[in-house]
């Protein structure tokens, strides 16, 4: 039954990839759908058999690496943390499925479009579900792989193709990262297996670890390369610039890259890993700052952003910030029920911005919506509910999980824990605010667009909106009907999934802390939507006359420019790599040495000296015999000399002998 979530995804992006041109769009979508909806009940199985009735599950295909003393196999392992993300993955990808087969049904290549994303539901479950680095490096890479295809699906388009690129390129440098943490784990442990190193890791906690030189702890230098890959991967501050610019692939893209993919690949590999990280704190106090900076920065970014699907993108950033610095506190089981619940609500936000974006003939700029209440109120409804959820609204979703990793951060008592306290907490009144903007910019202020788009505005069709009504559900209900399961005091759901230092436990200080810091995040949210509210309700012109003012400006110019990250990377980083790299390996290595030294220069060299080459060729045996004798008396020595010729004073009385005889 397990094997079959793995190989369901498989058959169903070859179905729509080989046979897609004989299903056509209709038997593709169809097939790919259904496979994906078949996958979704045996998550269901599993999370009930595996979470609920604590019965994990290992299973052993066949080897696949086999090396002297390494062997890898393709082994895969079912726990609960491996049980939630398989729920999530499969939820959210069976609805953007169900949902991409009316929102893609103009497209002429709406197979390749299916067969894509039930790939990148393939390598995400690879991912999640591997007993070993290897196999989890495999998924990894593929989901990669294929956020590079579907962010670029449309590759007509140069925005498109730069967006991919981008994605592309910047996730080297935290795969590189993630490479460099699974070989020093396995240089170190000589395995690759999950449970092997999790069991060794603390009897080579004290352990030195020689790098560039440089001595440095063991445990810390592989928890700080992994921590560098979830970078890349979860799009952390940084290399966070890949994130926003992928809105430029198609909308159900968007979705399943934030809500259930890719960007939950760095959160579950710190979670997976927690044996290693509860035994080095400086990295986890690292995660926590990063976490936290990630959030604030995110948020006050996503603040003045006029691209419908870049604001929610940006508050996509954000939150995984919050569950970043959740697990640098030691709360990983907090930070994956965030994750849990974020990927329903935020797949609403996104399916819903499409519904928004297919009613007014893909125009995606807020400044030309407004006054859509009236023509499309149920996608309201939807941005409505998805939006109090991303706020943290009390008995919504949201609020279950993001108040909860405030009080943990605070319960820590600890500068770094206060640090991603405040800072989540400024992050949460941001949030809000931008969160209100979006729902008055685009349904509530007077219209501002065409007159023939505004009146061409329609509801969408029922394969738009089944999808919304059906994450709306889990949007309300699912952080109240989960949290006590999750998070709650003494329950024993996760099992040795996540392990916690007991000193690092901190969840039930959580529960005595003053109250009034409790309840800062709710007052901040409360005063940040009734702020939002008056501004664009009845001060538009004291917003706009702020904005206008100098100081008003330059800070409006440094948010929507997004703190200048793309202008730095762009301008100052990349130009000056460009001109070193012409400079330096094109012009003096390709065009230099290697032409002189390669068939330019052997042909110059030939050509030039072609006479004396010629006059080896006497016609006579024993010259020839000479030759070979030369020849193979060099050979020997390159062979065997080496070691004599690593002596210093040998090289010298050589040189000598050369140079004056």
């Amino acid at each position: 039954m397990y094997l079959n979530i793995l190989f369901l995804p498989l058959i169903s992006s070859f179905s729509g990839g080989i046979l897609g041109r004989f299903l056509g769009p209709k038997g593709a979508g169809i097939i790919t759908t259904s496979c994906i909806f078949f996958t979704f009940l045996i998550s269901l199985f599993s999370f009930f058999e595996i979470g609920i009735a604590n019965s994990t599950c290992s299973v052993k295909m066949s080897p696949w690496v086999s090396v002297e003393l390494t062997d890898i196999y393709w082994g895969f392992y079912f726990d609960s943390l491996t049980a939630v993300m398989l729920v999530v993955v499969t939820s959210v990808s069976c609805l953007v499925h169900l949902y991409s087969t009316e929102y893609m049904a103009h497209d002429p290549h709406i197979p390749r479009f299916m067969s894509y994303l039930s790939l990148f539901t393939f390598f995400m479950l690879i991912l999640v579900t591997s007993d070993n680095f290897v196999g989890l490096f495999v998924g990894w890479e593929g989901v990669g792989l294929c956020s590079f295809l579907l962010i670029n699906f449309w590759f007509t388009r140069l925005q498109a193709n730069k967006a991919a690129i981008k994605a592309m390129i910047i996730n080297r440098i935290g795969d590189f990262s993630l490479i460099m943490g699974i070989l020093i784990i396995y240089v170190s442990f000589k395995t690759l297996n999950f449970c092997s190193v999790f069991a060794l890791a603390y009897e080579l906690k004290t352990y030195s670890f020689y790098f560039l030189y440089f001595e440095a702890n063991l445990i810390e230098i592989i928890t700080f390369f992994l921590f560098l890959g979830a970078i890349g991967k979860s799009a952390q501050l940084g290399l966070h610039t890949w994130l926003p610019d992928a809105m430029e692939g198609p909308t159900p893209v968007s979705a399943l890259i934030h809500a259930a993919t890719m960007v939950t690949a760095g959160i579950f590999l710190i979670s997976r890993c927690s044996p290693l990280y509860e035994l080095t704190t400086t990295v986890l106090d690292i995660i926590t700052v990063f976490g936290a900076l990630t959030a604030f920065f995110a948020a006050t970014t996503g603040l003045l952003q006029n691209d419908l699907k870049r604001v929610i993108a940006y508050s996509t950033c954000s939150q995984l910030g919050y569950m970043l610095f959740a697990c640098g506190i030691s709360n990983y089981s907090v930070g994956v029920f965030h994750l849990f619940n974020h990927a329903f609500f935020k797949a609403l936000l996104f399916l819903s911005a499409g519904s928004v974006i297919h009613a007014v003939t893909d125009e995606q700029d807020m400044r030309k919506m407004g006054g859509l209440l009236k023509l499309i109120p149920f996608t309201y409804a939807m941005i409505l509910i998805g939006s109090c959820a991303l706020m943290g609204v009390p008995f919504l979703t949201g609020f279950y999980s993001k108040d909860v990793i405030l009080e943990v951060a605070f319960s820590r008592y600890s500068n770094v824990g206060h640090f991603a306290y405040w800072l989540g907490i400024f992050a949460a009144f941001f949030t809000a605010f931008y969160s209100t903007r979006l729902i008055f910019l685009t349904f509530l202020v007077k219209p501002n667009g065409f007159k023939i788009i505004t009146l061409n505005a329609h509801e969408s069709p029922l394969r738009l909106t089944l999808p919304l009504i059906i994450l709306s559900i889990p949007s309300i209900f699912i952080g109240f009907i989960c949290k006590d399961m999750f998070i709650g005091l003494g329950t024993d759901f996760w099992g040795g999934s996540i392990y916690v230092c007991s000193s690092h436990y901190n969840q039930i200080e959580a529960e005595f802390m003053p109250q009034i810091f409790k309840l800062i995040p709710l007052i901040t949210v409360s005063f940040s939507l009734v702020l939002a509210y008056f501004f664009y309700s009845y001060y538009l012109d004291l917003l706009f006359w702020l904005k206008t003012t100098t100081i008003g400006k330059m800070i409006y110019n440094f948010l929507n420019r997004k703190w200048y990250f793309d202008k730095i990377y762009g301008e100052i980083i990349t130009q000056r790599f460009l001109v070193l790299g012409y400079n330096s390996t094109y012009k003096m290595i390709d065009r230099g040495v290697i032409e002189i030294l390669g068939p330019k220069g052997l042909s110059l060299f030939v050509q030039n000296n072609s006479k004396i080459f010629s006059s080896f060729q006497t016609g006579y045996i024993y010259h020839y015999s000479f030759l070979i004798l030369i020849g193979a008396c060099f050979l020997i020595l390159t062979v065997y000399g080496y070691k004599y010729f690593t002596d210093y004073q040998i090289i010298l009385l050589f040189l000598i002998f050369v140079l004056f005889n």
